[in-house]
C-alpha cells in the first residue's frame, strides 16, 4: 500500500506534520492506524492518503461516519478530489453509486454488510472509521467494535479520534484483535488556542476579558476577579471547605463586586470591536439558541454588508427554493432570512437538516459571523470559527445537570481557529455565579479523555453470531471486545485493592473480637431491638420485598422453608401482583419457591455461583449442575441462619455476656467499621468476578431469552424462522420490533395505518410536559396499539426476571402524526397542529421509514411487505427527502 505523497501532498496549502507522515510510513508498512489529533489539525488527510494507495492497488475503500449528516460531507470532499463517477453513498436515506470504487456510508451500514456476508467486501482493502471515540456511545458504540472484530482480516483499518488520553491502550486491542497497529498521536492544535474567561462587573458597569492562563499557570487577575464577587451562598471549590469558600466569599468587603454573567448581545459587540468574529456561541438549550439570535437581531446587530446579504440570498435560494412556501411559513423562514442577513443564526437539532445546511454554507463562505448552536454541531462537521463561546459548563440531560467532561470541553473549542486563516483561535467561558474560575481553569487545562467501551451484547447481534460461528466461535468474538480488553487489565488495579481492604478487614475484626463471647451476635441482637422499635410489619415487608428483587441470578442465600435449611442459589426473581418470588435450588438439586413471607429480614448474601451456560432451569441437568456449583463454592456463614429477627421475648441484647465488656464502646465502632469494610471487599470481588464474566454470562443471558421466544436453538446452535428474521432487524428494541412482527399485529393494514402502529416502536416523548392522548383511526387499530403495549410489558417482566437489560416501550404520540404525513397531509399543517419543531418531525419520520424499508423486507406476510414499502415511499417526500438529498460539492478551508 503506497500513494503518491508529493501528489497527495501538492492538494493541500498547509504542508505535511509530522504526525501525517508517521501515519503514512505506518500505512506504507502494511500496519493498521489509529490517529488521535485536535479538531482541524489534518487528520482526514491520513484517511486520504490510505484511500489513494488503496485504490491504486485496485481494491476499494469503504469511508464510514457516525452520523448521516457527516456521511454527505464526507461524499462532498471525496467528489472534489476523485469525481463523482468514482464516490458513492450509502447511508439509508441515500443508495448513489453504491458499486463505487470509494463508497461513504454511516457505521451501521458497514457492519449490516458484514453479517449480511456481502459479497462487496471481496475486493475491499480499507476501512476509515470517522470519529472512533464514538465507541464509547452507549446505544451506538458497539457498533464500531463490531465492524473491528468481524471485518475480514486483509482489510486495513484507519481510525481517526479525537485527542484521547489512552490512544495506545487502543492501537494495542486493535494489534490483538486484528494485527499490527500503529498509534499515532497528535496534542498540539494546527492554531493556538487561547482559553478566556470573561465576566460582567455591574459594580463598574464593564467587562472584563481575560486569559484563563498567563505564562502556562492559573491567571490570578482571574481569580481575585471571581473571588471578589458577591454570592449569595458560596461555593466550595475542589479542595476547599464549606466554611473556606463562606470566608473567602466574604473577603475584602470593600472590594467586593457584583458580577453576572455578560448578556449575548454585549458579548456578540465584544468579539466584534476586538476582531474575534466569526464565532459560536454553545448553549444547551434549542429554544434559547432560537432566543439568542432573535435577541440579536431585534437588538439592531448587523454583522454583514450588502454584497454579503446578497450572497446570503443567493445560498437561501439555492437549498431552500425547492420547498413548499406553506412549508417555510411554518419553520419560521422570514425570521430565520432575517436573522441570517443581519449576520445571525441558530443551529441545532429542531432545525430542519435543510435550513442548517444554508447556516453551515454561510457560515464557511463567512458571510455569518455568529451562530447559537447545541452541542450537537461539534460533531464532525467542517465549521471551524475564529471565537467559540461557552455560555455555561453545564448541561440539562433530560433528568439533572452535569457539568461538561474534558472530552466535551475539547470538542467544543475544537471549533476555535481556522487553519490558514487565524494566528490563534480563542476560547470564552462566561462568567456563571454556579462555576468557580478555577474549575473553570481545571477544565481548560484538562485537554483529554478517557476512551471507554460501551460494548455489550444485544438480541440482534446473538442472532447473527448464531447464524454466522459456531458456538465456541462466537463466545471468543466477544472476549475480542475492547470492553473486555479493558476489563482484563483494570484487573490488577481493582485486585490490588481488594488485597488492602482485606487487610483492613482483618486488622478491623481482630480489634472488635470480645473476650467474653462473640460481638456479632451482640451487634444482631442490638440491632434486632433497635429495628424492631422502628419499624412494624409492614416496613419490614417492603424491605425484605425490596431485597428479594436485588437479588440476580447465582446469587446464594440461607432459606428457612418447610424441612430446608441451609443454602440456596437464586435461578430466577419475578415481580408479581402478590409480591417478589424467587425460584431457588438448593445442594441436593432440588427447585423451591421463596416469597416474602418465607423472611423475617432481608436475607444476607452468602455469596455467589455461576451460572451454567444455555439457561434453562425446567431442565434437571441444568439444576443439578448448578447444585453441584453450590456445593463447590465457598461461601460465607450466615450470622443469623434461622433469618428471623431477635425479639424481645426470646433474647435481649442487655442479657448478653458482651454487654459486660468494658472496652464493649471501642469494640462495637470497630465492628461497625469492620462491616462496612465487609461490603466493600464483597462489592469489589463481585467486580473482580464480573469484569472477567459480564460479557459472557449477559451473552447467555440473552441467549436464553431467545430461546424462550423460540427465536433459537441454543443447544443445536441454531435460528428458528423467527430468528432469521430477527437477525435482519437493526433497531434499539430489535426483539421486540420482532415479537409485534410475529404476532401478526402489522399484517392487513393500509400504508397509513401501519406507520402509524410503527412509529410507536421509534418515537420517544422526551418533553417534561405529558404527551397528547393518542389518537387512532379506529378502534380496531387502537386494539392493536394496545396488544402492543401489553407485549412490550410482558416483554420488560421476562427481561428483569432473566437479568437483561430492559428494551424501550412503545410511544403512541407520533401516530396520529404519521399516519397524516403517509396518508398525504402537507408538512405544515401536521407539524403546525402538534406543535412540533420541523426538526423532530424529520429526524422521527426518517427513523421511522428505516423500520419501515425493514419491514418491506423482512415481515413474513408478503401483502405487510408491500404496505411497508408503500408506506415508507408515502412518507419519503418534501421536507424528509429533500433533508436526506446531499447538496453539491463546496469549497471549505482545509
Amino acid at each position: 500500500m503506497r500513494a503518491d505523497r508529493d501528489e497527495l501532498t501538492s492538494r493541500y496549502s498547509f504542508p505535511i506534520d509530522r504526525f501525517q507522515r508517521e501515519a503514512f510510513d505506518a500505512l506504507d508498512d502494511g500496519k493498521h492506524v489509529v490517529v488521535a489529533a485536535p479538531t482541524g489539525s489534518g487528520k482526514t488527510v491520513v484517511a486520504e492518503y490510505g484511500i489513494d494507495a488503496t485504490i491504486r492497488d485496485g481494491k476499494r475503500a469503504f469511508y464510514t461516519a457516525p452520523v448521516k449528516a457527516l456521511s454527505n460531507q464526507k461524499y462532498r470532499d471525496l467528489i472534489a478530489l476523485h469525481g463523482e463517477d468514482k464516490v458513492g453513498l450509502l447511508t439509508g436515506d441515500n443508495s448513489i453509486n453504491g458499486d463505487a470504487p470509494i463508497v461513504v456510508m454511516t457505521t451501521e451500514v458497514l457492519r449490516n454488510m458484514i453479517y449480511g456476508r456481502s459479497r462487496t467486501l471481496d475486493d475491499l482493502g480499507l476501512v476509515v472509521l470517522d470519529e472512533v471515540h464514538f465507541l464509547q456511545d452507549a446505544f451506538r458504540g458497539p457498533v464500531w467494535e463490531e465492524v473491528m472484530i468481524h471485518l475480514p482480516h486483509h482489510v486495513r483499518l484507519v481510525c481517526l479520534s479525537a485527542t484521547v488520553s489512552n490512544v495506545a491502550e487502543l492501537a494495542e486491542w486493535i494489534s490483538t484483535v486484528r494485527g499490527a497497529t500503529e498509534a499515532i498521536t497528535e496534542l498540539r492544535r494546527p492554531v493556538e488556542l487561547a482559553n478566556q474567561y470573561l465576566a460582567k462587573d455591574r459594580t463598574e458597569g464593564r467587562l472584563h476579558l481575560l486569559p484563563t492562563f498567563v505564562g502556562g499557570a492559573v491567571n490570578r487577575d482571574a481569580v481575585r476577579l471571581d473571588e471578589s464577587a458577591i454570592r449569595h451562598a458560596p461555593r466550595a471549590s475542589a479542595g476547599q471547605s464549606r466554611k473556606e469558600a463562606n470566608r473567602t466569599g466574604n473577603a475584602k468587603g470593600a472590594h467586593r463586586r457584583k458580577l453576572v454573567p455578560p448578556g449575548r448581545v454585549e458579548t456578540l459587540e465584544l468579539l466584534d470591536d476586538r476582531q474575534m468574529l466569526p464565532a459560536i456561541f454553545f448553549i444547551f438549550s434549542r429554544n434559547q439558541c432560537d432566543e439568542a439570535a432573535k435577541s440579536c437581531v431585534d437588538a439592531g446587530v448587523r454583522l454583514t454588508t450588502e454584497a454579503e446579504q446578497a450572497a446570503i440570498r443567493v445560498i437561501i435560494d439555492e437549498r431552500l427554493g425547492a420547498l413548499d412556501p406553506a412549508d417555510l411559513a411554518v419553520l419560521g423562514y422570514d425570521q430565520f432570512v432575517r436573522q441570517l442577513e443581519a449576520g445571525v443564526a441558530a443551529h441545532h437539532a429542531g432545525m430542519v437538516p435543510p435550513m442548517k445546511e444554508v447556516v453551515e454554507a454561510c457560515f464557511i463562505e463567512g458571510l455569518v459571523k455568529a451562530v447559537f448552536a447545541t452541542e450537537t454541531l461539534a460533531v464532525g462537521i467542517n465549521m471551524p470559527a475564529r471565537s467559540v463561546v461557552i455560555e455555561k459548563l453545564t448541561k440539562f440531560t433530560g433528568e439533572h445537570h452535569e457539568q461538561l467532561t474534558p472530552g466535551e470541553y475539547t470538542q467544543l473549542t475544537g471549533r476555535a481557529g481556522r487553519r490558514g486563516i487565524d494566528d490563534r483561535g480563542s476560547a470564552v467561558v462566561l462568567w456563571s455565579p454556579w462555576v468557580r474560575f478555577d474549575e473553570v481553569a481545571k477544565l481548560a487545562g484538562s485537554s483529554q479523555f478517557h476512551l471507554r467501551s460501551a460494548f455489550r451484547p444485544t438480541y440482534n447481534m446473538a442472532a447473527n453470531l448464531i447464524r454466522t460461528y459456531e458456538s465456541e466461535r462466537a463466545h471468543d468474538l466477544l472476549n475480542l471486545s475492547f470492553a473486555q480488553y479493558q476489563a482484563d487489565r483494570d484487573i490488577v488495579k481493582m485486585q490490588a485493592r481488594l488485597e488492602r481492604r482485606r487487610h483492613a478487614l482483618a486488622e478491623l475484626q481482630a480489634e472488635a473480637k470480645s473476650p467474653l463471647g462473640d460481638i456479632e451476635e451482640y451487634r444482631t441482637l442490638r440491632n434486632a431491638e433497635r429495628e424492631a422499635r422502628r419499624f412494624g410489619r409492614d416496613e419490614r415487608v417492603e424491605e425484605i420485598e425490596a431485597a428479594l428483587r436485588r437479588l440476580a441470578p447465582g446469587t446464594v442465600i440461607y432459606l428457612m422453608k418447610g424441612k430446608h435449611r441451609g443454602p440456596v442459589v437464586v435461578m430466577t426473581s419475578a415481580s408479581r401482583k402478590d409480591g417478589a418470588r424467587l425460584r431457588v435450588v438448593n445442594k441436593g438439586g432440588d427447585s423451591l419457591q421463596a416469597t416474602v413471607e418465607d423472611f423475617d429480614a432481608a436475607p444476607a448474601v452468602l455469596g455467589s455461583v455461576k451460572m451454567p451456560p444455555n439457561f434453562a432451569p425446567n431442565r434437571k441437568d441444568f439444576r443439578q449442575e448448578l447444585a453441584y456449583r453450590l456445593r463447590k463454592t465457598s461461601l460465607a456463614q450466615p450470622q443469623n441462619p434461622s433469618n428471623r429477627r431477635g425479639r424481645r421475648d426470646t433474647a435481649n441484647a442487655d442479657l448478653h455476656p458482651v454487654a459486660r465488656d468494658p472496652d464493649l464502646k471501642q469494640r462495637m465502632q470497630a465492628a461497625g467499621q469492620a462491616a462496612r469494610v465487609a461490603r466493600e471487599v464483597a462489592e469489589i470481588e463481585g467486580r473482580v468476578h464480573g469484569k472477567t464474566q459480564t460479557l459472557a454470562r449477559d451473552f447467555d443471558r440473552i441467549l436464553g431469552v431467545l430461546e424462550a421466544y423460540g427465536y433459537a436453538d441454543v443447544a443445536d446452535w441454531d435460528l428458528t424462522p423467527d430468528g432469521e428474521m430477527l437477525a435482519r432487524i437493526f433497531h434499539e428494541s430489535d426483539l421486540f420490533v420482532a415479537e409485534v412482527v410475529r404476532a401478526g399485529l402489522l399484517d392487513g393494514l393500509g400504508a397509513a395505518d401501519l406507520a402509524a402502529l410503527v412509529s410507536t416502536l421509534v418515537y420517544e416523548h422526551r418533553s417534561s410536559e405529558p404527551p397528547p392522548r393518542p389518537w387512532f383511526s379506529n378502534d380496531e387499530i387502537r386494539g392493536r396499539w394496545q396488544r402492543i403495549a401489553a407485549i412490550s410489558e410482558d416483554l420488560a417482566a421476562h427481561e428483569r426476571s432473566a437479568g437483561v437489560n430492559e428494551h424501550r416501550g412503545p410511544d403512541p404520540t407520533f401516530a396520529a402524526i404519521a399516519y397524516a404525513w403517509v396518508a398525504g397531509e402537507g408538512f405544515a399543517e401536521v407539524v403546525d397542529a402538534d406543535e412540533l419543531t420541523g426538526g423532530d418531525f424529520v429526524r422521527t419520520t426518517r427513523q421511522l421509514i428505516d423500520l419501515l424499508r425493514q419491514l418491506a423486507i423482512v415481515a413474513p406476510s408478503r401483502a405487510t411487505r408491500r404496505a411497508a414499502g408503500q408506506a415508507a415511499e408515502a412518507a419519503f417526500r418534501g421536507v424528509v427527502s429533500d433533508s436526506a438529498a446531499p447538496t453539491a460539492p463546496q469549497t471549505e478551508p482545509a
